[in-house]
């Protein structure tokens, strides 16, 4: 039986031989196994000059023989069944511990023969100098063999990123230099094998396997994310391409950029092939999609195009970025041109007309969470970043739409260079009490505003906050020297102010601040939510738009759309939504909008009656018929908020709004109804009676391409609604 381990091992390291040579791949597992087979070869004649009777006086060597045979059987199969289209780290990781089995089987054997070569010196087998030559050549060669992997750069990479150890560049440099993981296409091939396996896996119930599978997400996590601050691939013609301009999956430039059900932004073409290859999770957040619709996010696609238009580059693919739908953009987006020149920096404004509307404002779908874009906290900072003009003037001073063109200064915000931004913010300083504070500050002379911010004396703190509102106005250097001199803090003190325009200036000021990254952050950590609650409650009209819009700047970021749902904030906004000026009503809506992409948020704000005020707000005198109708299409996908649009009288409204509304407008207005009929009965007879099919049929030729799908799936469900009576009567 011990002769028999010794022979079998013998043959199967003929088969691993011969196999290996007859491999043509040079990737990495492959080349990995083709070294050991180059090295076993030395091994096998050893074996094979083992006479029987010292194998079965040996228990050791045949024990150590039988794993090395059970060991190169493995290799052999995992090359038989191994494909290129496979996880290269994956197919290294698992290749790497067939080899370190093999190679510690082949040392033990060695040693074993060197005993025995020692105790059998009179034996011409064993005793003689050529076969000690050779078993010390052969062990000479498996410890010499390359033991530094890739394995252990990955294990020191993952190390690195759980204890938050400063770089493990170095590691993934080596990765990605030894896997080929350079190219874009390579990242996005990598990413979707590394998915079908945890797929398999998950199927097979296997924890050990699926943490390791595990790991190597967030290993692919950090790869991208290295990528990206290497720099590599990440340019055109020079210029550095933003890093929200590139899809999250693939890191490809993203010239036709779309949400999927999570509400993350991809390229087209990289999350086709994912979805294609049948994953149903999210790459980014890694939620399940409940569907697979691609929805256009002309918000980041108009970005690009102004992008590339400021830089004089044109997409890779030779496409005209957002050509088609300037159009189109002109006669449907959600916010007119004066509300652009009459809201902040955090509004995302990039046209004249407020493209981001197309993608904040969509649709949502039937059956599956809002498909309304939650903008990524990256994509949101290009955004902030693309538009200076900060609300700092109350309603009475800030300059409308018409000053500013009159002036002949600045015919379009849909340029977002810097020379253009400055000359906004000239056009604006020209027309205002306040031009003087373009100018950087100094910290001494921030310090000393904050320490009067501290002051018992209210004239020193209302005076002090009028002055860092205005520095933070423009100038985006003095929003970071504010923010590092500690003004956060003593700023959301004067919140709770009694001197309501003391209260005013400081929530300006901090609306301003958070147009900083940092600044936000640091902001949303003082526990800011509730005294803007109390600002949205107690405030004068100006502080109250402007609590709603910082808000709105806060819910960016992540996780803070539940918080935010989760205190007064959902109540005092919808009371706004009711009650508030013109432009408070709009903050409002912007705000809810934003809040309810987050699912729980979405009961809340109908309870809180929102749906009341929707519905007056579709009246096309109030100018809000985009925004609330957009807002009503996310509160429909719930049973409470159907139920209160139906109970408030919204349904005549939004036939109406089918027939009559916007391009956008019509779209929204048939996702609601299509809600509606699909999860009621009686509110399909309630639509029918309100004469619908007229403009759904129209609306179905005419419409933009998600308001034709609606249609033609409303007309779908009437039809057998009505097919499905007549059986009931025959």
């Amino acid at each position: 039986m011990e002769t028999n381990s010794v022979r079998c091992l013998t043959n199967s390291l003929s088969r691993f031989i011969h196999l290996m040579s007859c491999q043509t791949w040079k990737s990495m597992p492959t080349q990995y196994l083709k070294s050991m087979a180059a090295l076993l070869k030395h091994l096998k004649p050893l074996l094979d000059d083992i006479d029987d009777e010292k194998i079965d006086s040996y228990s050791n060597l045949w024990k150590a023989c039988e794993n090395l045979d059970k060991s190169v059987n493995a290799a052999g199969d995992f090359i038989e069944r191994w494909s290129p289209k496979r996880s290269k780290i994956l197919s290294v990781l698992q290749t790497e511990q067939l080899l370190t089995k093999i190679r510690s089987s082949s040392l033990e054997i060695c040693g074993i023969l060197c005993r025995l070569l020692r105790t059998s010196s009179g034996s011409s087998g064993l005793a003689g100098v050529q076969v000690c030559t050779e078993i010390m050549h052969c062990v000479q060669e498996l410890q010499s063999w390359d033991t530094e992997r890739i394995s252990k750069h990955i294990e020191q990479a993952l190390k690195s990123k759980n204890e938050e150890l400063v770089s493990c560049n170095e590691h993934l440099a080596e990765i990605v230099g030894s896997l080929g993981l350079v190219s874009n296409e390579e990242l996005l091939t990598e990413s979707i094998a590394v998915e079908k396996e945890r797929m398999k896996v998950e199927s097979s119930k296997s924890n050990e396997e699926m943490d390791q599978i595990n790991q190597i997400v967030d290993l692919l996590d950090l790869i991208r994310q290295y990528t990206l601050k290497s720099g590599l691939s990440g340019s055109m013609n020079g210029v550095t391409i933003p890093v929200y301009f590139r899809c999250p999956l693939s890191l490809d430039f993203m010239s036709d950029p779309v949400i999927v059900a999570s509400g993350t932004t991809f390229e087209r073409s990289s999350i086709q092939k994912w979805l294609e290859n049948g994953l149903k999770v999210c790459p980014k957040t890694r939620q399940y999609l409940s569907h697979i619709n691609l929805i256009p996010n002309y918000t980041v696609k108009a970005l690009i195009a102004n992008w590339l238009d400021d830089n004089n580059l044109k997409s890779p693919d030779g496409s005209e970025i957002d050509k088609v739908n300037q159009e189109e953009t002109s006669q449907t987006d959600n916010f007119s041109s004066q509300d652009i020149i009459r809201t902040d920096s955090f509004r995302c404004s990039v046209h004249s007309s407020d493209s981001m509307s197309r993608s904040s404002l969509e649709a949502v779908d039937v059956g599956g969470p809002s498909l309304s874009e939650e903008v990524s906290s990256s994509t949101c900072r290009s955004i902030e970043h693309s538009y200076t003009h900060s609300r700092s003037h109350s309603a009475a001073s800030v300059l409308s739409s018409s000053d500013i063109i009159s002036e002949g200064t600045l015919l379009s915000t849909s340029k977002v260079g810097k020379g253009s931004l400055d000359d906004y913010s000239r056009a604006i300083s020209l027309r205002s009490a306040d031009s003087g504070y373009d100018e950087t500050t100094t910290s001494v002379h921030v310090d000393e505003l904050v320490q009067n911010l501290k002051s018992p004396s209210n004239a020193l703190q209302n005076a002090a906050a009028l002055e860092l509102r205005l520095l933070a106005k423009h100038n985006m250097e003095n929003r970071v020297i504010i923010g590092k001199c500690g003004a956060v803090g003593p700023l959301v003190s004067l919140l709770r102010s009694d001197a309501k325009v003391t209260q005013e200036h400081a929530v300006t000021a901090l609306l301003n601040l958070s147009l900083n990254e940092e600044n936000k952050a640091m902001i949303a950590l003082t526990g800011v939510i509730e005294p803007l609650v109390h600002v949205l409650k107690s405030g004068s009209d100006a502080a109250k738009e402007n609590s709603a819009a910082t808000l709105f700047s806060l819910s960016l970021l992540e996780d803070y759309k539940s918080k935010i749902g989760r205190s007064g904030a959902v109540r005092a906004l919808v009371n706004l939504l009711g009650r508030g000026t013109s432009r408070g009503r709009k903050d409002a809506a912007t705000a809810l909008f934003n809040l309810s992409i987050c699912h729980d948020n979405k009961a809340p704000i109908v309870k809180a009656g929102a749906v009341k005020y929707l519905v007056q707000l579709l009246d096309p005198s109030k100018g809000m018929v985009d925004k609330s109708v957009a807002l009503l299409a996310n509160l429909s996908t719930i049973p409470e908020g159907r139920l209160a649009i139906a109970r408030e009288k919204g349904i005549p409204l939004l036939v109406e709004i089918v027939d009559v509304g916007s391009q956008r407008g019509k779209e929204n207005a048939a996702s609601v109804l299509l809600q509606l009929c699909l999860n009621s009965s009686k509110f399909c007879t309630l639509v029918l009676e309100e004469g619908a099919v007229p403009p759904l049929v129209a609306l179905s030729q005419s419409g933009t391409p998600r308001a034709k799908e609606k249609a033609q799936q409303l007309l779908s469900h009437f039809r057998n609604q009505r097919e499905g009576t007549s059986k009931k009567r025959s």
